[in-house]
C-alpha cells in the first residue's frame, strides 16, 4: 500500500478535473486504489435530495451515513482535516486533491491559454499544453506536459507526499 498524496490548482476552467480524471483513470487501469477530496470554497455542491430520507436526517443537523450494497455516504455537519478523511478512506495508493491550497502537499498547478503566476509561490510543478510557452515557466518550478498522463504519474510518485 503506497499512500501517497498530491494537490493539485489552477483557475477555474483550467483542466484540474480533467487532469484528475485521467490520471484516476490510468492508475486505477494498473490496479491501484484511488481516493479523490475536491475542495468546494463556496459550499455549492448538493449530494443529496429534497424529500428523501437522508436528506431529512441530514436536516436534524446529525452526521448521517448512507450504506447501500455498493458505497458508503457520509453526511458529516463539519468541516475535516486532511488526516481525518484520510482516515475515513481507509485503505488507498493514491489521493488526489483538487484545490485546498492551504493543504501541505506537492501541488501540481494546471494552466492552459494564459500563465497567471499567483499560483507559482504554493506550486511544485506546473502542467501547460502547448498554449504556455515552457520558457516562461519559473525555473524553480517543473514542467510537466498536460497531455503526458504518465509523466505526470512519474512526477507525483517521486515528490508525492507519504501517509
Amino acid at each position: 500500500m503506497k499512500k501517497i498524496a498530491v494537490a493539485f490548482t489552477g483557475q477555474s476552467n483550467s483542466g484540474k478535473t480533467t487532469l484528475i480524471i485521467k490520471i484516476a483513470e490510468f492508475l486505477q487501469q494498473k490496479d491501484y486504489k484511488v481516493a479523490i477530496i475536491k475542495h468546494d470554497p463556496k459550499d455549492k455542491a448538493i449530494f443529496d435530495k429534497q424529500g428523501k430520507d437522508s436528506y431529512k436526517f441530514s436536516s436534524t443537523g446529525a452526521d448521517v451515513a448512507v450504506v447501500s450494497p455498493t458505497r458508503t455516504t457520509l453526511f458529516k455537519q463539519q468541516t475535516s482535516t486532511i488526516d481525518e478523511i484520510i482516515e475515513m478512506f481507509g485503505k488507498f495508493d493514491y489521493l488526489l486533491v483538487e484545490g485546498l491550497k492551504t493543504l501541505p502537499l506537492p501541488r501540481i498547478c494546471v494552466q492552459r491559454e494564459t500563465l497567471n503566476n499567483d499560483y507559482f509561490d504554493y506550486s511544485d510543478a506546473i502542467a501547460t499544453d502547448n498554449t504556455i510557452d515552457p520558457k516562461d515557466i519559473p525555473k524553480e518550478c517543473t514542467h510537466l506536459d498536460l497531455n503526458n498522463i504518465e509523466q505526470i504519474v512519474q512526477w507525483i510518485e517521486k515528490n508525492g507526499k507519504r501517509y
